[in-house]
């Protein structure tokens, strides 16, 4: 019963380590804890089992909050609110040529490789720093930083 124990926590630890919601993680806590009791009373499984629910529901409730808050604090980057709306604003590099809707390019976005328009209608060309203004579907519309560079805004280039 140890070994199945410490299998169902290494489980609970992986998925952890891919969603961070910091749930699996009490589980996992709770599994190894149920592992050490089953290593000294081997026929208590309802004891084990008590052991690895009630580790989990107190981590939960009593440590989760505080890593959640601790993780926050420390998390950098971009955060995105909605499907695509915190994408307008951001600053992306032209992996090759943009051009209108015809001559549809590519741009390097939060590390990933979009679908772009130029908002202007003429040529971006590649390795050039452009402003996302506006998003249709999965391709962005996007205009040179140095066109924005003379007076006008993200605001006034978006429609």
């Amino acid at each position: 019963m140890v070994v199945a124990w410490v299998v169902i926590g290494a489980l609970l630890f992986l998925f952890e380590l891919h969603h961070l919601a910091f749930y699996a993680l009490f589980g996992a806590v709770g599994s190894l804890a149920a592992a050490i009791v089953a290593a000294l009373a081997p026929s208590a499984v309802p004891l084990q089992a008590g052991v690895a629910v009630g580790v989990a529901a107190v981590g939960v409730v009593a440590v989760r909050p505080l890593v959640s808050r601790a993780f926050e604090s420390r998390h950098t980057g971009h955060i995105t609110r909605g499907v695509h709306g915190g994408l307008v604003g951001q600053d992306a590099v032209t992996l090759d040529e943009v051009g209108d809707a015809r001559v549809v390019g590519h741009v390097r976005l939060v590390g990933e490789r979009w679908l772009a328009i130029s908002g202007s209608g003429r040529a971006i060309p590649p390795d050039t720093k452009v402003v996302v203004t506006a998003v249709q579907g999965t391709t962005l519309t996007v205009w040179p930083v140095d066109a924005l560079g003379t007076g006008a805004s993200v605001e006034d280039v978006s429609e």
